[in-house]
């Protein structure tokens, strides 16, 4: 029962299943067998995995774009132009993300390893034979923090307020000129 509830799950009949081999190995087959320089694209795969298997499932298109995705992050097919082929044995390893670690080098078989330095300022050296310092504070007779703003004066000459009902107009008022009396 937990056998054809699994090939349920995954669009495979039990009969089915019998007959086909898995994806991977159909995929791999079908690369060797079309042996293109640029490798397979998915379409050429389909048709050729169709063409040699004929008891597919109705979701075949489905089931071989997942198995290619697995094998690409896998690392048994490279994909390049969307074609898909088999890694270059002789080629470089697939590098992972980030900046690679700088080489370490070997420590002589004598050599004793300290631990990293810590994180941080070094704290100040402490005098042993000094007196410890008192913890009061020191009183200069003034209060602390910015002293309060003086009061101002009405020293300066203000215009008198508008008369009530009279409505200001928009912007600065205009300048007074002072009268000039001629003789």
């Amino acid at each position: 029962m937990a056998t054809e509830e699994s090939n349920h799950t995954r669009g495979i009949h039990a009969s089915q299943q019998s007959s086909l081999p898995d994806y991977t190995q159909m995929i791999m087959e079908t690369i060797e067998a079309l042996n293109e320089k640029d490798g397979s694209n998915m379409a050429s795969i389909t048709k050729h995995i169709e063409l040699t298997h004929s008891d597919l499932p109705e979701n075949h298109y489905t089931l071989l774009s997942h198995h290619l995705n697995l094998m690409k992050q896998s690392g048994e097919l490279v994909m390049s132009n969307d074609n898909y082929m088999k890694p270059d044995p002789n080629g470089p390893p697939k590098r992972g993300r980030g900046r690679p670690p700088k080489p370490k080098s070997p420590l002589p078989p004598d050599a004793v390893v300290s631990s990293p330095r810590p994180r941080g300022r070094p704290p100040k050296p402490r005098d042993l034979s000094a007196p410890p310092k008192p913890k009061t504070p020191v009183s200069t007779g003034r209060p602390r923090g910015r002293p309060p703003k003086k009061a101002k004066t009405t020293a300066t000459v203000t215009a008198p307020p508008p008369p009530p009902g009279v409505k200001r107009g928009r912007g600065r008022p205009p300048k007074v000129q002072p009268l000039v009396v001629s003789q």
